[in-house]
């Protein structure tokens, strides 16, 4: 019975997000050694001691044609996150998703083609807050904003925009079994302007925009009334100008 009532209020937990259900979870829990999965044999944790490793194995089932770059799927067993899907039309032979496919466990890319109405398995994943402490080489240092844990990720899971990360920025983590699949950056940021490269081609017309080298070294395109020394707001995804950060 008590195994029933565990299973009841984690389910009204995991699709309300109620925190009270959390909290009162850990008392209706069966103890470590009980209901473990096959990959826990080896001496894992218990699924049911860890509500987020119950949901983040459980999925839905969607077609193809509703999945989206970073989502994470499952096939014969095995994770992949999705870089790119393509929608592709075959002729006569209806159209299908060309999707570009990262293996989570070994890191390695593979192509696969699903018909845009086939059943996939789309897994759910952990959108995490995390704090940036430093970055050196090609890491980035960050720590958990909730229970102050640190993580060391790699600097290509913020992209091109991991120029613009700075100590004491905060940041997110999407994690699939406690792995880092993705990281996002503020789309705000501030920076300072430290050079000015003014065109001396062209109309003597003064320009509507000029060059400007930030801070982090990254060159952009600003508004040509702004002066060297000047804070700025600029979006890491594209380098754009967003506005006077004063």
């Amino acid at each position: 019975m008590r195994a029933l009532e565990a299973s009841k209020r984690l389910s009204r937990a995991l699709f309300t997000f109620n925190p009270s259900y959390w909290r009162s979870l850990p008392s209706l829990l069966p103890s470590p050694d009980c209901h473990r999965s096959t990959a826990d044999s080896n001496g894992g944790t218990c699924l049911l001691r860890s509500p987020w490793s119950v949901s983040q194995h459980r999925g839905v089932k969607v077609n193809a044609s509703h999945v989206r770059p970073g989502n994470v799927i499952e096939k014969t067993g095995k994770f992949y996150q999705v870089i790119e899907a393509q929608h592709k039309q075959r002729g006569r032979g209806g159209a299908m998703m060309q999707m570009e496919l990262r293996d989570v466990d070994t890191g390695n890319k593979i192509s696969l083609r699903f018909g845009t109405e086939e059943a996939v398995e789309r897994v759910f994943v952990q959108e995490k807050p995390f704090t940036c402490l430093y970055t050196e080489s090609d890491i980035a240092f960050l720590i958990d904003s909730e229970t102050f844990e640190q993580l060391e990720v790699a600097l290509d899971l913020f992209g091109k925009a991991s120029a613009y990360l700075k100590e004491g920025m905060k940041v997110s983590l999407e994690l699939f079994d406690g792995r880092p699949l993705s990281a996002r950056m503020p789309k705000r940021v501030t920076c300072t302007i430290k050079e000015i490269h003014v065109s001396t081609k062209g109309p003597t017309v003064t320009p509507r925009y000029q060059r400007a080298v930030l801070d982090n070294g990254v060159t952009v395109l600003v508004p040509s009334y702004l002066e060297i020394g000047e804070e700025i707001f600029i979006n890491p995804e594209d380098d754009s100008y967003i506005g006077r950060a004063k």
